[in-house]
């Protein structure tokens, strides 16, 4: 790998011209236990592989020139998952079924698609699952219909990128800023199913500036969300909500002592789904000094040691030089 100051730097390419033809051997090639960025530039195409992370790799940055040319594809599903792992190093079942899965930390990824393509009614088919704390995402793409986005641990920054699922396709135990972003419901069912487990976790998930559109299907009606742990927390601030959206809002996955603990709100929210006024009891308009509590980056970042840091890293193309280790 280059020996120039500054971050190093592998391509990927289908074609001639790059050091790797897939992801995974980029990662593979990152040094195990690195302390420098390393920036993984992905030419065009579409790469069907599981990808994997590990906990030994850190500091990874993918990258490529849009969203749209460049897609990352696999399609497992929880009861069929095919990948170069075994299950003792990615798990089992949903947690393991991931076209990509981040257990490396400080990653960032940006103008890529993240997609499983396993079709509607295949049950838990994670596009992405990330184990991993000051992870950030510009830009991106995330492609697939239940369960769509794990967002299992870990501080999680998302700016200006594209979700759609069905069925609880935002879930798990992060803590997620997604700022910017477009959450769009291809079908009947619930957004989000964040899980925290008590009142003393500092984790949820902040909605800031999105906006949520559906399918122009009246009966692909979506919930907001619903608790997959008794505290879940959920915040929409000044968020778009199209017709889609149900007006009672909020669903306590049939358990009515889910209704004292769970932690929804929104504020100052508009679009024909914002109306507030039929929403379910339990649920929580949010008073201005919540807003300052969890409408913005000091929610996941409160001292800026990081996404400042994430925010100034130039991934600008670089013609291939030869790597050694």
């Amino acid at each position: 790998m280059s020996r120039r100051k500054g971050p190093r730097e592998i391509i990927v390419s289908q074609h001639a011209g790059g050091h790797c033809r897939t992801v995974q051997e980029a990662i593979d090639f990152v040094p195990l236990n690195n302390t420098q960025r390393v920036i993984i530039r992905i030419g065009s195409g579409v790469y069907t592989q599981p990808i994997y992370v590990p906990k030994t790799k850190n500091l990874i940055t993918l990258t490529s020139f849009g969203p749209e040319i460049t897609i990352l594809s696999w399609n497992n599903t929880a009861t069929s998952c095919r990948h170069h792992q075994g299950k003792e190093v990615i798990g089992t079942g949903t947690f393991a079924c991931g076209t990509i899965i981040v257990e490396g930390e400080d990653f960032i990824a940006e103008n890529l698609t993240f997609e499983n393509s396993a079709p509607q009614g295949s049950g838990q088919a994670v596009a992405i699952r990330v184990t991993a704390d000051r992870c950030a995402f510009y830009n991106c793409r995330f492609l697939g219909w239940q369960d769509t986005a794990y967002l299992h641990y870990g501080r999680l920054y998302f700016r200006d990128c594209y979700i759609e699922g069905s069925v609880d396709f935002i879930f798990g135990n992060a803590t997620a800023l997604l700022d910017h972003c477009h959450i769009h419901c291809k079908a009947k069912g619930f957004i989000t199913a964040q899980q925290r487990r008590s009142d003393t976790e500092s984790t949820g998930y902040v909605f800031l500036r999105c906006v949520i559109k559906g399918n122009g299907d009246p009966k692909s009606s979506m919930h907001l969300g619903r608790p997959w742990a008794q505290h879940a927390r959920v915040v929409f601030g000044y968020t778009y909500m199209d017709s889609c959206i149900l007006p009672a809002g909020w669903n306590n996955w049939d358990n009515a002592s889910n209704e004292k603990t769970a932690c929804y709100y929104e504020y100052r929210c508009f679009g024909r789904g914002s109306d507030t006024k039929k929403r379910v009891p339990w649920a929580r308009v949010s008073r201005p000094e919540d807003a300052d509590l969890y409408l913005s980056t000091a929610f996941i970042d409160p001292k800026r040691t990081w996404i400042s840091t994430y925010d100034s890293i130039q991934t600008r193309p670089t013609m291939p030089t030869p790597l050694s280790v």
